[in-house]
């Protein structure tokens, strides 16, 4: 039994082995570790609102208003994330450790420049991004002070998200999900002694976050620097290269651009469903919590992807790459059946805990119903990118999802709204707002499909020539 429960931590060779049971033990921490980091976010916003009184709303709109902004910048941490997590379970795969190592170290000091450029920043752009988003007067105060201490704060977030980064590209998941759940609890803790005992606010409950992310890096960072065998860190690692730094970049902010990309175009959509009023506002806010758990999977099973597919690149099996895309995505499709099934049979329960009016509740169950082709639309389109990333290609995504998002879903938003209108429906009907993202994401997996099928993403490995022939 113990020897079992050991098994479960440390790095997890996808190269060897069945793909099913591989991609099983290595998804699942992934899957419960997304859903705790929204349920995080989630009880965050309950302890303010509920510790601040009547101040309360207002505190929930300006951490609102604040992570729209945070989320900007957060990018650059995932962008460099997902760069290095490619090129560790590549070289990993192809036992190159020395580049391994270079890796990492070179990472780790990027994310560090990054971190202390935006702790410089934060104290002068911060009300001058609250202002270009016409964050309101009355919550401007709250959202500097909650932004501020968040962009100060920064290098805990951001040293953990390379940290885990690091520890995905060896197959390790486990250990990450440890950590990232004893943070959940160590935020909760500070949040309410902060915002409930000390009266510090919203403050307050920016100040727990980066305690608790802080604490999770310095986790991260014990378990890396244990793990000699694979990651022998050393000083001259820590020297940007070239070539390195020319590889992250590579593989990282076309990633990075494609989220950015996603949340522009979303500020985009919800200022045209502003002008429809307050009340399809608050109807997308609440569908838009249990939508988020919809397309778990699709987020999840799209870093399983690339991790497999990375190892197996790097060791020249692209037999197994075949076999495990086939398998993820299957994989994927089941559980976003299941999360569609619970959306369906508890939507009305779920939309209860945000939304007080009856006929709000049914418009956010119409706004669920008409997504759930596009949630198995992205099963396809997040599987399938997921291998296109891992084995190096991923130029070919970002300008997929480029496509979709600024030059289809911008304009078919606002030709769907306009068709729409009537006496009823002055400003369009909201529906048309899920019904034009629908439609966005099914021609974005037809043409994942197509550029998948394509096969160019086969010949952008950054090791060396593949050892085993695409047959």
């Amino acid at each position: 039994m113990l020897t079992r429960f050991k098994s479960l931590f440390g790095a997890l060779d996808l190269t060897v082995g069945s793909p099913f049971t591989s991609l099983f033990k290595f998804s699942i921490p992934l899957l419960i570790g997304n859903i705790a980091q929204m349920l995080y976010t989630a009880v965050d916003a309950v302890i303010v609102h509920l510790y601040m009184g009547d101040l309360g709303d207002r505190a929930i709109a300006a951490l609102t208003s604040s992570m729209t902004i945070y989320n900007m910048f957060i990018v650059l941490f995932i962008a460099i994330g997902s760069g290095v997590t490619i090129m560790v379970s590549q070289y990993f795969g192809a036992r190159d450790y020395d580049n391994l190592g270079l890796s990492v170290g070179n990472a780790i000091t990027l994310i560090a420049i990054v971190s202390v450029a935006i702790t410089a920043a934060a104290a002068p752009v911060t009300p001058a991004l609250l202002r270009l988003v016409q964050t309101p007067g009355d919550i401007f105060e709250m959202s500097r002070i909650f932004l501020m201490t968040l962009l100060l704060g920064s290098i805990g977030n951001g040293f953990y998200n390379i940290l885990s980064s690091i520890l995905r590209g060896v197959g390790e998941a486990m250990f990450p999900l440890l950590v990232l759940l004893g943070t959940v609890i160590l935020n909760v803790i500070l949040a309410i002694w902060f915002v409930g005992g000390r009266g510090m606010g919203v403050g307050g409950s920016a100040l727990a976050t980066v305690i608790a992310q802080f604490v999770s890096s310095i986790v991260c960072v014990i378990k890396i620097l244990s793990m000699k065998e694979l990651v022998n860190l050393k000083f001259r690692m820590l020297r940007l290269r070239r070539r390195i730094v020319g590889q992250l970049v590579k593989l990282g902010v076309p990633i990075g651009i494609s989220m950015a990309i996603m949340f522009a175009s979303s500020v985009f959509v919800q200022a045209l469903a502003n002008t429809m009023g307050s009340y399809v506002s608050t109807a997308i806010g609440g569908t838009l919590r249990i939508d988020g758990f919809a397309v778990l999977p699709s987020q999840t099973f799209s870093m399983s992807a690339s991790t497999f597919t990375g190892q197996n690149i790097g060791a020249g099996r692209m037999d197994r790459v075949k076999q495990g895309s086939r398998t993820v995505f299957i994989m994927c499709v089941v559980f976003t059946a299941v999360m569609v099934c619970c959306m369906a049979l508890f939507g009305r329960d779920l939309l209860r805990l945000f939304i007080n009016d009856p006929s709000l509740i049914d418009l956010g169950m119409d706004f669920l119903y008409i997504m759930i082709p596009a949630y198995f639309a992205m099963a396809v389109n997040q599987t399938f990118s997921g291998v296109m990333r891992g084995a190096g290609d991923a130029m070919g995504p970002m300008w997929i999802s480029m496509s979709i998002y600024v030059f289809l879903r911008v304009p078919l938003a606002y030709l769907f709204k306009s068709i729409t209108v009537s006496a009823e429906y002055p400003s369009g009907n909201p529906r048309a707002l899920f019904s034009s993202l629908m439609v966005c994401i099914l021609i974005g997996a037809i043409v994942t499909i197509i550029y998948y099928r394509i096969g160019r993403w086969k010949n952008k490995a950054i090791v060396g020539v593949l050892h085993v022939e695409d047959r």
